[in-house]
């Protein structure tokens, strides 16, 4: 998990029932996927949201208003693979097939190579230990309060 550096990165905050998370958005590198999730951000789409899957040493994922891992926001952005690899605390859009992304979004837990150049990344969670804690407390049912800029 990489420590918090002051830079040009936007950042979100995901206030979670187990405490905050600091996403670095990373617009650069995917910049339609970071527009569409700050545009969700600032209609308050996932404030109440639950987690709905929790792997532990794999990934916990948000997102879905259902709750039951199958809803969306009513639009797909398509893919945006890029070089950036799936480390410990990086946040990728989840997916039903190609270019379905929407809502729905995963954080690791642990690196895992097998989801580079499959899944867009989009941000990472900066804070080092003290967000380490916050995301492996994280289980299935937890509440994201709120996420702002």
């Amino acid at each position: 998990m990489a420590p918090a550096l002051a830079g040009t990165n936007p950042h979100v905050l995901l206030e979670t029932d187990r405490g905050t998370l600091d996403i670095e958005l990373l617009p650069a590198e995917a910049p339609l996927t970071v527009a569409a999730f700050i545009d969700l951000v600032n209609r308050r789409y996932f404030d109440g949201t639950r987690w709905h899957r929790v792997v532990p040493n794999f990934v916990v994922q948000d997102g879905d208003p259902r709750g039951d891992g199958w809803g969306g926001p009513g639009f797909a952005i398509r893919d945006e693979i890029n070089p950036v690899r799936y480390e410990t605390g990086t946040v990728g859009m989840a997916l039903s097939g190609p270019n379905t992304g929407g809502s729905q979004y995963f954080i690791t837990h642990s690196a895992q190579p097998h989801l580079d150049g499959i899944y867009t990344i989009f941000a990472r969670v900066v804070g080092g230990g003290p967000s380490a804690a916050v995301l492996n407390a994280i289980g299935m049912g937890d509440r994201i309060r709120s996420v702002h800029r």
